[in-house]
């Protein structure tokens, strides 16, 4: 139950418990109590009957998260191995893609897209802001057409989350209509992204984010559009095969050895989630995003995402202009027990991002307001601060 953590300003060391720690990144988030007891039990045969039955009862709630009718399917694999099996799973080399970057997670969806042969349009937005519905559209009637438009939801990095329903809308409204994959990874469950309804053709999440699960299982819910594009596909790939997988999945089973744990945890997760409903998480995390904005904001930090814009599940805000990011995310960590995200590639060391995802009330984010005031004080009574 317990670390020991170097001091980065001595030799100095100290031991922390990990159940003293109020964890406030984007991922992996903390975990209830019963989804840590489901976790740690017993392995079983994952070609028996038992593993069979809790894949099945995942995968019907799944499809209650999705707002789908239609397959979801899992692989032992972080989020990022999700995105990579929605693009070899429905393209080819040489199809145009349409990627929309607003930070550097849309970068990594666009650089997978490319990486295996994809010919790529970026369709650059600030960082910070989201896409409006006529720049996609225009995008798409001057570019297209292309096979397939990768949108982000929500960018961590930025904190930003995307109005997916208008984007969709302008999408149906194009001539040849491109298939739309979805990075949801951190925002599926507190964002209402009914995939049916939205025309959504591949949604993509990640077990460690608002399903309170540890790390190991991406899910994808996938249309029969998008099946009939994995029949002419081409794109190499093996592990992340969807059709091998759903032919598992009907079987009870997966295609090789799935990530045991993490899925006792998410069926315990989504259990928790499917009691208080699908209205009352997404109340839950605006409610609470907008305490932590405010709780920011009143401490003296900026908001960097656009209002109108800004993400449920985690909030990214530069501090006042006398206190260094890093210096302030280092005191927390250390003197606080609060782990805070930092910023990342060009908004690395001018931004902090606190998380606010899956299990999340408003007195961890108390705690870490007051925690942040007491860092700002020291910080700047010691001279550290910038």
């Amino acid at each position: 139950m317990i670390f020991v953590e170097s001091e980065v300003s001595g030799d100095e060391e100290r031991v922390m418990d990990y159940e003293e720690i109020n964890l406030r990144i984007p991922g992996p988030t903390p975990l209830p109590p019963s989804v840590r007891e489901a976790s740690s039990r017993q392995m079983i045969n994952h070609r028996g009957p038992e593993y069979a039955e809790i894949q099945g009862e995942v995968l019907d709630n799944l499809r209650h998260f999705f707002q789908t009718e239609h397959d979801v399917i899992l692989f032992t694999a972080s989020g990022t191995g999700g995105l990579e099996a929605a693009i070899v799973n429905t393209l080819s080399p040489g199809d145009r893609v349409l990627a929309v970057n607003i930070g550097p997670f849309g970068e990594r969806f666009s650089r997978i897209a490319a990486a295996y042969g994809a010919e790529v349009t970026r369709l650059e937005v600030p960082w910070g802001q989201a896409l409006r519905p006529d720049a996609l559209s225009a995008a798409l009637s001057e570019g297209g057409p292309y096979a397939a438009l990768l949108l982000t939801a929500n960018e961590t990095s930025t904190g930003v989350l995307q109005n997916v329903p208008a984007l969709m809308s302008a999408v149906a409204a194009t001539a040849q209509p491109p298939l739309v994959l979805v990075d949801a990874i951190s925002a599926l469950g507190a964002v209402d992204l009914a995939m049916d309804n939205l025309g959504i053709d591949v949604l993509v999440t990640g077990s460690q984010k608002v399903w309170m699960a540890p790390p190991g299982i991406t899910m994808l819910g996938v249309s029969p559009r998008a099946w009939e594009a994995y029949e002419n596909a081409r794109m190499p790939r093996f592990y992340f095969d969807m059709g091998k997988q759903r032919g598992a999945q009907r079987k009870g089973q997966d295609s090789f050895t799935p990530a045991v744990g993490t899925l006792f945890a998410l069926q315990e997760g989504l259990r928790l989630l499917k009691a208080e409903g699908i209205p009352a998480i997404i109340a839950r995390h605006q409610r609470i995003a907008e305490y932590a904005q405010h709780g920011l904001e009143e401490l003296g930090f900026t908001l960097f995402a656009e209002a109108g814009y800004r993400s449920p599940t985690v909030t990214s805000a530069a501090p006042p202009a006398d206190i260094d990011p890093a210096s302030l995310v280092r005191m927390a960590r250390t003197s606080e027990r609060v782990v805070l995200g930092g910023g990342q590639e060009r908004l690395s060391g001018k931004i902090i991002r606190v998380g606010h995802m899956g299990w999340v009330e408003e007195e961890h984010i108390a705690d870490t307001l007051a925690a942040l005031g007491r860092c700002l004080t020291r910080l700047r009574s010691s001279g550290q601060g910038g």
